[in-house]
C-alpha cells in the first residue's frame, strides 16, 4: 500500500482556513492528534470531485503528524453493495494513501447508535412518527412558512421506545415509521424541524445481512461515527454546511464519547464534464460511455484507465483553493498537470498511427541495423533503447504532402527531412492508387547523416518519426478527447445534448517499435509527436490496444485552424 505522505509537487506550504483552523487548535491545545476521515457511502465509483476530498482529508492530517480514517457510510443497504466497497479501497490506495489500521464502517456503530437514539427518546428529544415521506415534507413547510407539528409529536417516551423495539424488531414495513428528532418546527433551517433519524428499510445490508431492518440517516449517523471514531476535525463541502447545526444538537445530545468538529469547503467543479452520480449513472445505463471505467469518465477507474497518473491529480488538487467561494475550474489546468508530471517521467517511444510506407531506394535490401534512441530527454539518468531501422518503414501520412505550403517542414517532393534517431532522407518520387491518393513514398538516404547530424553541416527544419516496416507491430489505438464540446454541460437544460460525438476515436493498422509489444497496462508513454499514452486492459498478445492519455501541443494544428 502506498505511504499516506505522498510527495505533491508544490513549491510552497498549503495554506488555507482549514489548515489555519487547525494550527489555531493545536495551538490552543483543543487536540494532541489530528484526526480526519474521508466517508464515501458505497453505492458508487469515486469520481475526480471525490479526490479533493481524498487529497485534503488525508493530506492535512498527514501535514500534522494525525491520521485520516477510511469511513464506509454504508446506512442504506438498497443501494449499497460489497463491489462499491471493494472498488472505493482500491482507489483511494490507487491514489496514494494509506488509512493504515483504520478502516471503518458506520454498520460497526449500529448498535451504538441505536442506543443512543434510546436516550434521545427516553429525554423526550425524539418520537416515532407514522407519517408517510409526503406528509412530513408538506408538515415541514417552506423557507417562508413554518412548519406544522405532526399529531405524533406529543406521544410518551414509553409509547415511543416501544414502538422503536417494535421497528427494529422488523413488525413494520418500509416508510411505515420513523424516528424523528424533537427540535423546532419553526426553526428557519429546514434541516432543523425535526429531521428523520432512523427509517426502516427491508434489505439486505452487504456486512450485517438481514440482522437489521432500521436504519440510521446520513445525518444522524455521521456525527456520531465521528464523535465515535474520535474525528476532530469532520472536512465536509459545502452542501452540509446547512446540516451543521443539526451535527452540533446531535452531539450535545447525545452520550458521545468526544465532540469533533464539522468544517465546509467548496467542491470541485470543472468545466467540460459532470461530476453529478446520477448523470454519470444515466451515461452508464444508457450506453453513451462503456462503463464507470471507460477512460472519458472523470471516475478514478476511467482516469486510471485512460493512463492519469494519480500524481498528477494530487498536484493539481494541491494547487486548487480550499475555501468556501464556489467557482469553475478549468479542465486545461488539469491537463496541465497531467503533461507536466507524464513529460518528466513517461519513457518514449515511436509509433505510426495513420501509416505511409517509405521505400528508401538507396538502402541494402535485407539489411537491418540497431540505432540508438534515448528513452526519456527530460530525465538525465534515463537510459537508451536499441530500434531497428530498415529499407522499407511506415511515417505518419499527415508527415507528407504533394503541394506542401510555406511553412510546411516536413517530407514533400525534393524535401529533405530527419528522420528521429536515424538519417536524413529526400522524397525523389511518390506512388499513387487508382483515386490518385498517394499510397507509397520513394526516397533516398545520406549514409554520413546517421543519429541526426550532416557533417557537411547542412541542417534541415523537420524531424519526423518513423517506424521499421519489417518489425513493426499491428495495433489499435484509442483517441479520446473531451465527453462533453459544452464547458458548461446540461446548461440548456439536457446535458446529452452536450455530447461530443468525436469523443472516441479508434485507429486500427497503427505501427508500433517492436519494444511497446511488452508495455504493461497502464504505463505510461509518450508517442513521440503524437501524445502520452497506455496500454489497455483489453490488449492481447494479438492485437496490442493503447489509450490515448492526452495529446501533445501540434503547432501545425493550430495554425491550421487560424
Amino acid at each position: 500500500m502506498n505511504d499516506q505522505k505522498a510527495e505533491i509537487d508544490v513549491e510552497e506550504e498549503p495554506s488555507d482556513f482549514i489548515r489555519t483552523q487547525i494550527r489555531e487548535d493545536i495551538a490552543a491545545g483543543k487536540q494532541n492528534t489530528i484526526v480526519t476521515r474521508f466517508p464515501p457511502e458505497p453505492n458508487g465509483y469515486l469520481h475526480l470531485g471525490h479526490a479533493k476530498s481524498i487529497c485534503l482529508n488525508f493530506g492535512v492530517a498527514a501535514e500534522y503528524d494525525g491520521r485520516c480514517h477510511l469511513r464506509l457510510d454504508d446506512t442504506n443497504p438498497a443501494k449499497e453493495d460489497e463491489e462499491y466497497i471493494e472498488a472505493i479501497k482500491e482507489d483511494v490506495q490507487w491514489l496514494g494513501f494509506d488509512w493504515g489500521d483504520h478502516l471503518h464502517f458506520a454498520s460497526d456503530n449500529f448498535e451504538q447508535l441505536y442506543q443512543m437514539a434510546i436516550s434521545l427518546i427516553d429525554a423526550g428529544k425524539a418520537y416515532i412518527d407514522d407519517l408517510s415521506a409526503e406528509e412530513i415534507r408538506d408538515h415541514r413547510g417552506t423557507l417562508t412558512k413554518p412548519g406544522r407539528d405532526s399529531p405524533n409529536r406529543y406521544r410518551t417516551p414509553d409509547e415511543n421506545k416501544t414502538l422503536f423495539m417494535r421497528m427494529k424488531n422488523g413488525e413494520f414495513k418500509d416508510g411505515q415509521k420513523v424516528l424523528r428528532a424533537k427540535i423546532d418546527m419553526s426553526s428557519a433551517n429546514m434541516n432543523m424541524r425535526d429531521p428523520v433519524l432512523v427509517r426502516i428499510v427491508n434489505a439486505r445490508h452487504p456486512r450485517t445481512g438481514d440482522e437489521w431492518k432500521i436504519y440510521p440517516t446520513y445525518d444522524f449517523a455521521h456525527g456520531q461515527s465521528d464523535a465515535i471514531e474520535g474525528v476532530t476535525h469532520s472536512l465536509c463541502t459545502l452542501e452540509f454546511e446547512g446540516h451543521r447545526p443539526l451535527y452540533e444538537w446531535l452531539i450535545e445530545n447525545l452520550p458521545v464519547p468526544s465532540r469533533p468538529n464539522q468544517y465546509e469547503f467548496s467542491r470541485l467543479n470543472i468545466s467540460h464534464t459532470v461530476l453529478s452520480k446520477r448523470r454519470l449513472m444515466q451515461l452508464v445505463q444508457e450506453g453513451h460511455v462503456s462503463g464507470w471505467d471507460d477512460p472519458r469518465m472523470p471516475t478514478l477507474r476511467g482516469l486510471r484507465r485512460r493512463g492519469v497518473p494519480p500524481q498528477a491529480i494530487r498536484n493539481f488538487i494541491a494547487k486548487l483553493s480550499i475555501s468556501k467561494n464556489e467557482g469553475v475550474v478549468e479542465m486545461a489546468a488539469f491537463d496541465f498537470e497531467i503533461r507536466e508530471y507524464l513529460n518528466r517521467n513517461a519513457e518514449r517511444r515511436l509509433v505510426v498511427l495513420d501509416p505511409l510506407k517509405v521505400v528508401i531506394e538507396n538502402y541494402p535490401e535485407g539489411q537491418t541495423e540497431e540505432l540508438k534512441a534515448v528513452n526519456n530527454p527530460q530525465d538525465a539518468e534515463s537510459d537508451v533503447r536499441m530500434i531497428p531501422f530498415s529499407r522499407e518503414i511506415y511515417v505518419e501520412r499527415g508527415d507528407f504532402m504533394e503541394d506542401p505550403p510555406k511553412k510546411f517542414f516536413r517530407l514533400g517532393p525534393n524535401r529533405e527531412v530527419r528522420l528521429r534517431f536515424a538519417y536524413f532522407i529526400t522524397c525523389i518520387d511518390m506512388i499513387k492508387d487508382e483515386s490518385g491518393e498517394v499510397v507509397e513514398l520513394r526516397c533516398t538516404y545520406d549514409p554520413e547523416t546517421k543519429g541526426g547530424n550532416a557533417p557537411d553541416g547542412r541542417k534541415v527544419k523537420g524531424t519526423i518519426h518513423w517506424v521499421s516496416a519489417a518489425d513493426a507491430i499491428d495495433a489499435e489505438v484509442r483517441l479520446y478527447d473531451p465527453l462533453f464540446s459544452n464547458e458548461n454541460p446540461g446548461s440548456d437544460d439536457d446535458f446529452l445534448t452536450d455530447l461530443n460525438p468525436a469523443s472516441l476515436r479508434i485507429q486500427s493498422g497503427c505501427k508500433l517499435e517492436p519494444s511497446l509489444c511488452d508495455a504493461a497496462v497502464g504505463q505510461a508513454i509518450q508517442f513521440e509527436r503524437t501524445g502520452y499514452f497506455c496500454a489497455d486492459g483489453d490488449s492481447t498478445p494479438q492485437k496490442p490496444v493503447f489509450n490515448r492519455t492526452i495529446a501533445l501541443r501540434d503547432s501545425w494544428e493550430k495554425m491550421q485552424k487560424k
